[in-house]
């Protein structure tokens, strides 16, 4: 019996033709995404297992679906049953549309490892707001400190004339991120840590990641002078572009830029310590003024 192509996914006309499959999709995810789902979570009901909420964003002229922001939807759900609040569902979506209308609804977001059986419910909801929504799940425990992100599609599937049920596919996801961006995600993935590093152990960490890269490009110039490997005129350009953009200091006056600015921050840590001690000893005149 011959079966007839179906659509998966399609978003405007700059998304895959008709006869193109589902895996040839693809989401970009920006980090703010992931954070506010993660703050989402941590801050969720204490009866409730997971999170759900509203994927904000746009399609790219690539095809590509760019998911830039999202919140929450308080909702219930059992084994057979989903309750979200649709009336808060709007009004977040109207007052993100006065602060950016370009972003548009493109699926929803769950907390966890991957679908689960009432996911089909809470898709249907979604596909009546979107056509063809993407499913976003993340891992908010963050296991073996890895934070699984996977987006997903659902395909219906048919008898004849009859949608017997919803079958979700996985998708290619790229989580992009600049240096501050996965600084802050490492962090956030270290689910056991004493406290946030200060300035300075950012700094030390900073550096000791840029060592490394420096050692990287001296391995790799290395290995190419001695004909271990073939040389890339395009890494060649890029490695000269970045010793270009650095700028020509003597060593005294690259360590007196360092310690100036270090003794800059040094200052400020002693002036706002004394700025806590007043307020607290202006505090407590306050209080023995009163009782006296």
């Amino acid at each position: 019996m011959a079966r007839s192509e179906r659509t998966v996914l399609q978003f405007s006309s700059s998304s895959p033709s008709p006869s193109s499959s589902s895996h040839s999709l693809s989401a970009r995810v920006h980090p703010l995404v992931v954070f506010n789902i993660c703050d989402c979570y941590v801050r969720r009901p204490d009866q409730a297992e997971r999170v759900i909420g509203t994927l904000l964003g746009s399609v790219l002229p690539d095809g590509t679906l760019d998911i830039r922001n999202s919140y929450a939807v308080p909702h219930n759900e059992s084994i057979d049953q989903v309750a979200l609040d649709i009336e808060y569902h709007h009004n977040m979506l109207l007052s993100h549309e006065k602060v950016n209308p370009k972003e548009v609804i493109v699926g929803w977001y769950s907390s966890g490892l991957g679908v689960t059986g009432s996911s089909a419910l809470i898709h249907e909801f979604y596909s009546r707001e979107v056509p063809n929504p993407i499913h976003l799940t993340v891992d908010t425990g963050f296991l073996n400190s890895e934070g699984t992100i996977k987006a997903y599609v659902s395909n219906n599937l048919s008898l004849g004339d009859r949608q017997i049920a919803a079958q979700f596919q996985e998708i290619p996801l790229d989580l992009r991120m600049v240096e501050a961006e996965r600084i802050g995600f490492d962090t956030l993935k270290t689910t056991a840590i004493d406290k946030i590093p200060s300035d300075l152990e950012g700094m030390e960490a900073s550096m000791q990641h840029l060592l490394s890269l420096i050692d990287d490009i001296y391995k790799y110039v290395d290995d190419v002078v001695e004909g271990h490997i073939d040389p890339e005129n395009r890494i060649g350009r890029l490695i000269s572009d970045a010793v270009g953009s650095l700028p020509k200091l003597p060593p005294s006056a690259f360590d007196k830029l360092v310690n100036d600015s270090l003794q800059d921050h040094l200052l400020l840590l002693y002036l706002s310590s004394i700025t806590r001690t007043q307020l607290s000893l202006a505090e407590k005149l306050n209080t023995a003024a009163q009782i006296l």
